[in-house]
């Protein structure tokens, strides 16, 4: 997706399985830090502490801080297999639903990618309004 103005080139997604909502964040980097204010703003402080998490192999999700933080909230770690991404398709599915969105939306009316989230967000199937009437599991 290239570069926007904010220097953010990745985007950072999480997808509750059972309500199929969907949370994604523009980032310049993906930290263990900025990974954890990520889980804490978006889906701790606003849905409460979830059972478990489920990631790819990334160093960004496995080192030593963000573990020691998963065991003090009590979040169970679960990592997808390495030769195996598909084994979280519910994530590779939403991925590949945004980055089609953002593309077909920038192709059409310009602008920067990452201010082109929000709009997309609509394409994964669930409104946010539907959040209030079911919380995401946890």
């Amino acid at each position: 997706m290239g570069i926007d103005r904010g220097q953010r080139k990745f985007l950072l997604v999480a997808v509750d399985y059972f309500t199929k909502w969907v949370e994604a964040e523009p980032l310049a980097r993906i930290t263990e830090g900025e990974v954890m204010k990520f889980i804490w703003k978006n889906i701790i402080c606003r849905f409460g502490i979830p059972r478990e998490i489920i990631s790819d192999n990334g160093r960004q999700f496995q080192g030593r801080k963000i573990q020691e933080w998963c065991q003090g909230l009590r979040i169970k770690q679960r990592f997808t297999t390495v030769a195996h991404p598909q084994a979280n398709g519910q994530v590779e599915v939403t991925n590949r639903i945004l980055v089609q969105g953002i593309k077909r939306r920038l192709e059409r009316v310009g602008g920067n990618w990452a201010e082109e989230l929000t709009s997309v967000l609509g394409l994964t199937g669930q409104p946010p309004e539907g959040l209030l009437e079911k919380p995401l599991s946890h």
